[in-house]
Order: C-alpha cells, then sequence, then structure tokens
C-alpha cells in the first residue's frame, strides 16, 4: 500500500522537481475483429476500440486530477496489425494502409495521443501479412498522424534477419520522402517485449489478456535533483539512485493501479524507463554530466550511463512487481534537452551512440541524418545496433530520421516531445556487399540456455 507520507513526498517530485507520467498506455487485443474482408474488418477495430478505450481519456484525466501527478499523453496499443492482415481473404498493401487510417481516425476520434502496434514480426521470417505491412509502411505513415509502427527484426532467441534489416533501410528512406515525422513514428526493434508502454514501440502481445494498462514513468528531474546534491563516492552516488527511482515507480504504480482500477481491465506493467523531454531541466544528459563529466558523450559517459541505468533498475525493482517494458535510460537526441546540445555543439556522434547503448535501454533514438544517406548505409547502422541486442540479450530499438534535403550540422525541428536537433554526421563507408548478403545470421551460442 502507498501510505500518505509517500503521497507527500510525490507532490514535491511533481510541483519542485518535473515528475510525471510520460505515458498511460491501453492495450486492446484486436484478434476477435479479423474477418475476411477488410470493410467487415476495419468496422469491427473502431467498435472494438471504442468499447474499451471509449472512456479511456477521461478516465486517466480524472485520476491526474484526482492525484495530482501530471500524466501527459494517452496512448492504445493493438495486437501486431500483421496478425490482422494475414486472415484477411485477400492481403495486399492497400487493405493495409485502409487498417492503418481506421487505426488513426479512432484514435483522433477519442483523442489518443499515438496509437501503435502497426507493426510486423519478422525476426525469423516474414508471412504474407508482415510483407504487405511493411511494403504499406511508408503510406501508411503519410497518411496518418497518430499511427506508430515497429518491425522486430531479431531476438537472442532466434538471430538477426538481415534480409528484413536490409528492407528496413529502403523503407526508412522511402518514409522519410513522403512523411516528415514518418520516420520519427517508425523503429526497428530486436527483443521487443509484449508490454511496452511507450512509442513507437508499442504492441498489445498476444500473451496478454483481452484490455490491459501499463504504464510510462519518467523522472529525470527528480534523479537529476538528486544526483546534484550527492557529492559521495560511487556507492552513496548508486544508492541515492536507487532510492529516488524506487519512490517514482512507486508514484507510477499507484497510477497504474488506479487507472486500471477505473477502467476494470487488468493492470499490466510499469515500465521504470527515465523517458526525458526538450523541456529544460528534464534532461538524461544533464544527470551524466552531473555526475562530473564535463559534456555528455566525452570519455566516461557510457561508464556513467551503465551506472544510472543499473541503479535505476534496481530502486524500481524494489517499489514494484510489475515492471516490463524497456526499463531503463533513454538517451533520444532530438528529445533530450541535453543531447540536443551536445550534438549540436559536436560532442557526441552515432559511433558514441552506438557505444553507450550497450548499456542502457531503447537504442540509437530519435537522430536525425543527412536526407542522402544511402539505404545500405542505414541498414548497416540498424545491423550494428541489433547485434549489440541480441548478443547482450537486451532491448534494443533504431529510429533514424533522415531529413530530406538536409545535410550534416543543419537543424530541424519535430516539435512536441519529438523535440529539434542538428543533423548528426554518417560515415559514407560502403557496406553495401555486407548488407546484401542476405538470409538470416544465426543465434548466438549464448542464447541456448535450456
Amino acid at each position: 500500500m502507498v501510505n500518505s507520507e509517500e503521497i507527500l513526498e510525490t507532490i514535491k517530485m511533481v510541483k519542485v522537481e518535473q515528475l510525471d507520467i510520460r505515458t498511460v498506455t491501453l492495450g486492446i487485443n484486436l484478434l476477435s475483429c479479423a474477418k475476411n474482408d477488410v470493410g467487415h474488418t476495419c468496422e469491427r477495430i473502431t467498435d472494438k476500440i471504442f468499447d474499451k478505450a471509449g472512456d479511456f481519456v477521461e478516465i486517466v484525466n480524472g485520476v491526474q486530477e484526482d492525484f495530482g501527478i501530471p500524466i501527459v499523453n494517452k496512448r492504445i496499443a493493438v495486437t501486431p496489425i500483421s496478425l490482422i492482415i494475414n486472415a484477411l481473404g485477400m492481403p495486399s498493401k492497400k487493405a493495409a494502409v485502409k487498417i492503418a487510417t481506421t487505426l488513426d481516425e479512432a484514435a483522433e476520434d477519442l483523442s489518443i495521443d499515438f496509437i501503435g502496434g502497426y507493426t510486423a514480426l519478422v525476426h525469423r521470417a516474414a508471412s504474407l501479412g508482415d510483407n504487405m505491412l511493411i511494403e504499406s509502411i511508408p503510406e501508411a505513415m503519410e497518411a496518418t498522424d497518430r499511427l506508430c509502427s515497429s518491425v522486430v527484426v531479431a531476438s537472442t532467441r532466434d538471430g538477426i534477419n538481415m534480409d528484413e534489416i536490409l528492407r528496413m533501410g529502403r523503407i526508412i528512406k522511402k518514409t522519410s520522402e513522403v512523411s516528415d515525422t514518418g520516420c520519427a513514428r517508425l523503429v526497428v526493434l530486436a527483443n521487443a517485449p509484449e508490454d511496452i508502454p511507450f512509442m513507437p514501440g508499442a504492441y498489445h502481445g498476444i500473451g496478454n489478456s483481452d484490455a490491459s494498462i501499463n504504464v510510462g514513468i519518467s523522472g529525470p528531474g527528480v534523479v537529476r535533483a538528486a544526483v546534484e546534491k550527492t557529492n559521495g563516492n560511487f556507492t552513496e552516488l548508486c544508492d541515492t539512485i536507487k532510492r529516488v527511482s524506487f519512490k517514482i515507480v512507486r508514484a507510477g504504480e499507484l497510477i497504474g493501479e488506479e487507472v486500471a482500477k477505473r477502467m476494470k481491465v487488468d493492470f499490466g506493467s510499469i515500465d521504470l524507463s527515465l523517458a526525458p523531454t526538450p523541456v529544460v531541466g528534464d534532461s538524461v544528459a544533464k544527470i551524466i554530466e552531473d555526475m562530473g563529466i564535463e559534456h555528455c558523450g566525452g570519455p566516461g559517459s557510457t561508464c556513467a550511463l551503465a551506472l544510472l541505468t543499473d541503479a535505476v533498475k534496481k530502486g524500481g525493482i524494489m517499489a514494484s512487481s510489475r515492471i516490463g517494458g524497456y526499463s531503463g535510460a533513454f538517451i533520444p537526441v532530438s528529445e533530450d534537452r541535453g543531447m540536443i546540445e551536445v550534438a549540436k555543439a559536436g560532442h557526441i556522434n552515432i559511433e558514441k551512440l552506438e557505444a553507450m547503448t550497450s548499456v542502457c535501454s531503447v537504442g540509437i533514438d530519435m537522430v536525425p541524418i543527412p536526407g542522402d544517406t544511402p539505404e545500405e548505409i542505414i541498414a548497416g547502422i540498424i545491423a550494428d545496433e541489433i547485434a549489440i541486442g541480441v548478443y547482450n540479450n537486451k532491448t534494443v530499438g533504431v529510429r533514424l530520421i533522415p531529413i530530406k534535403g538536409k545535410k550534416e550540422g543543419d537543424y530541424v525541428h519535430f516539435g512536441g516531445l519529438l523535440g529539434e536537433g542538428a543533423v548528426m554526421p554518417v560515415k559514407k563507408i560502403d557496406c553495401s556487399k555486407f548488407v546484401k548478403r542476405g538470409g538470416r545470421i544465426p543465434a548466438s551460442v549464448t542464447s541456448f540456455r535450456n
């Protein structure tokens, strides 16, 4: 149970240290909506979403008002849509896009910020539905504003599907040419869990109940405030972060339990990831700098991020038995005020980002790159990051954003939580022969743990 002292302490974190709940995400199983005809399927999808989420925003707003904790986003995650496409009598790109726009319209009608689950799971191979969905992504992103898409191309158990990584290099490139925000709503994943509340990787896995609530907390400002006051050794620093992480997760659990209770659905999990924003004071990069590193990206940054991620996890798992999702620390280049600054100043590059992602959550995230970057080089960057996830048995993702008509050093604005930033340099070293070898890189020997 959460006691009154914890509630008062949480109020202080909200008012002084910018604590918020980044997202409350409602997962909805759409498998029962699949019919032979796409028109009938879309009607049933709309009906199911309105039935399960009709009062979702109102309930979340009520919980926010009652508990005084800001809830930034209300989101929905649905069953991987490739499974629905597979059930159609005649799966096609046109049918996939119709489902995409149906999801987007439902989200808009219900005032949902983002809706995820336009997803294909191709870590072993692609089905017809997977193929139709993936090929439709550029058109689907162009036609929507709130839809989020994810493609799972690898897992520790199954290895790395290089055919799909190469294809995603092409899809990302094509999406960037037709939609200004499409690539910001598209992620390539390895080892994706079924209960991610954060977009664009969220989808409602088939192992979940018909509907459930997952919560994504925030808290970089709270952690930074604690780190700023700590001048002790590393053990004391870790203990400080663990204690504040415990408190943040307790607040998230309080909100999640109450929303699930009022919605009369299952409470799934809490993602304890430190999720930064472009707002000053809400930065993971600044936490690293407050530990004693002049600029995030400099020597020691990977070690500092490893310390931070581990301490956050240790504090979180003591606070709740419902930990899930990514659960670590995010370093999205355009969404973190500190990362925006160091990228603009040239203190960090993609190679250093890749090193840092080996010890934190998500991966290479929200990175603007030159619009003329070849699709094979995009695939090579994806392959490097995915390998980190597969061989370290961790969830990683890649969200690269080629900016049409922009070159290294140009500045771009995405707006809102998507932020802004300088276009980062990409080494134009040819890797096309490697990424075009084809096939699947077998699972590592470390994956066989039975």
